[in-house]
């Protein structure tokens, strides 16, 4: 079996051995970085999050992450302790002290902070929130398109956790994940609650089926920054793309399948259930739309 490969993956790179890495307002060598065992975050996944990539010094998209992050925050009643410039100005700060200017991720994180006692109602957090910043010299590569496996687990309704929120409570996709590696695949393919394709446990999922680029109504799934974007591009550029129910049987005979995030860009895919999606490469309409979201991002 060819080993597991997966949408975050990047190029090994020494310089983040000696990352500097924010924690609530300090900036710290990597080994140094620590938040307490009472910290909410680790205790019960009690926060919220953003992804964000460097190209050419600038946050791709900062707009738009930072009005998720505070739409997020709100969501589940956590005062971030700043505003968005100081959200901004602690993230360049932390890429100053890097010395970064291209081709980096910041994983941006912030929790309820610190508990006193070690048991789930917010009021016991008492000191924070906890803001961490973790920066890391980061290119995608990815040696070849992947591999997914439809599993049980669900994407599902927005009374249990809705999947619009980007929390730290991942356990879900986690689970996933794993049952798809179990079945030899590199990642999942999650339904909705209606049985139709709706993502995968780490990024958005489309598929194109002669010429038209479809991905599911974003009802049960995060939706995503780059998902929307490609979606803009479909539609600046006169190509067809649609938000709407499919079912794994228009999956199995679509021309092509791909993914999105804000890491990845647009990832192939190989092949679904064993499969083969297309000609299990990169096919045209991918090749087409990662072409234009380049040019979206350096322009």
């Amino acid at each position: 079996m060819q080993d597991h490969v997966t949408t975050h993956q990047a190029e090994e790179d020494a310089r983040n051995a000696e990352i500097l890495i924010y924690v609530d307002g300090k900036i710290v060598p990597k080994n140094d970085a620590k938040v307490s065992v009472y910290d909410s975050g680790f205790m019960l996944g009690d926060g919220v999050w953003e992804g964000l990539r460097l190209h050419d010094n600038k946050w791709t998209f900062l707009d738009e992450h930072m009005d998720r992050l505070f739409e997020a925050a709100k969501a589940i009643d956590l005062d971030i302790g700043m505003d968005r410039n100081g959200v901004i100005s602690a993230l360049l700060e932390t890429q100053k002290a890097n010395g970064m200017t291209d081709h980096a991720h910041a994983r941006l994180m912030i929790t309820r902070g610190v508990k006193v006692l070690p048991f789930q109602h917010p009021s016991l957090s008492q000191s924070g929130p906890t803001m961490v910043i973790i920066m890391e010299h980061s290119r995608p590569k990815l040696p070849r398109p992947i591999t997914l496996a439809t599993v049980p687990h669900l994407r599902g309704l927005p009374m249990t956790q809705d999947p619009k929120l980007n929390s730290h409570s991942k356990l879900n996709c986690i689970l996933a994940c794993i049952a798809a590696q179990k079945a030899g695949a590199d990642e999942a393919l999650m339904l909705d609650i209606n049985g139709f394709v709706n993502t995968t446990n780490a990024c958005n999922f489309f598929i194109v089926r002669k010429g038209a680029v479809w991905t599911s109504t974003g009802d049960y799934c995060m939706n995503g920054i780059t998902r929307q974007k490609v979606i803009d591009l479909c539609r600046a550029n006169d190509i067809p793309v649609f938000e709407r129910n499919f079912s794994l049987v228009d999956t199995y005979g679509a021309d092509e399948a791909f993914l999105t995030g804000t890491f990845g860009a647009q990832t192939p895919v190989h092949s679904l259930d064993g499969r083969v999606i297309g000609s299990g490469e990169l096919g045209p309409m991918t090749t087409r739309i990662r072409k234009l979201y380049a040019d979206l991002v350096h322009g």
